[in-house]
């Protein structure tokens, strides 16, 4: 089956409408690594069940299959998350 890499990316949001200072945070996937966000080990997890959940309910359809989720080393203690999206 064929697949496509991507890796996770944190994205803060404020918000400088009605809401101004409203801040979240966005969970999303590029197909560069050079864009992941680098995590310290202990607060990866909790990243990666959330949007594996979410990816493979809500992001599933057409071609893409499903998604699997694995840690990579960044180099330096932290790590970056390296998404395989299931196409076919």
């Amino acid at each position: 089956m064929p697949v496509n890499e991507l890796y996770v990316a944190v994205l803060p949001m404020i918000n400088l409408s009605e809401r101004f200072g409203h801040t979240e945070q966005f969970l999303t996937m590029f197909p560069d690594r050079k864009f992941a966000t680098e995590f310290f080990e202990d607060e990866v997890d909790a990243y990666i069940s959330t949007f594996e959940r979410r990816a493979n309910q809500y992001l599933v359809g057409g071609h893409v299959k499903s998604y699997t989720f694995k840690k990579e080393p960044a180099g330096d203690g932290r790590v970056i998350v390296k998404v395989v999206q299931h196409v076919g």
